[in-house]
């Protein structure tokens, strides 16, 4: 389990201080879309919306878009070999969730397998499942 956060001043895994921290920088205010490839996109949007409750893309601007909760975002590049947090085409995605048991029982009631991790880290709870066409999906329990 990588418990690894970089948070802005916090000195990263290379050793390397991170830059985050200069006043004068402008940043990114959050992630404002998460677009990847998929062999049926509407099937996958519609798994997405009914077992997860991510909204799919709105046919138009005035159309209702997911709205996610604010709450801690980790952005973590992966060494480039195998790794079980990354799907076949080399991402993985992790939600947030206010119960993760409950999250569990539900996608497990619709056939899904989720895999939780026994462990309870500092930083939450987890549990691992797949969407239908591969793709890493973690759910995250903050503590």
């Amino acid at each position: 389990m990588v418990e690894w956060v970089a948070l802005m001043g916090v000195t990263s895994r290379s050793g390397m201080r991170l830059m985050c921290e200069a006043t004068d920088m402008e940043r990114v205010e959050g992630i404002g879309g998460f677009f990847f490839r998929a062999s049926d996109p509407e099937a996958l949007a519609a798994w997405y919306a009914e077992h997860l409750g991510v909204l799919p893309p709105p046919a138009s601007y005035e159309g209702q878009v997911w709205t996610q909760r604010e709450g801690p975002t980790v952005f973590a590049p992966f060494p480039a070999e195998d790794n079980p947090f990354l799907g076949p085409t080399g991402w993985g995605i992790n939600f947030r969730v206010g119960d993760l048991d409950a999250t569990v029982a539900q996608l497990r009631a619709a056939g899904i397998e989720v895999e939780v991790d026994p462990e309870a880290y500092p930083n939450g709870r987890f549990a691992q499942l797949q969407d239908p066409e591969g793709n890493a999906i973690q759910l995250w329990q903050p503590a």
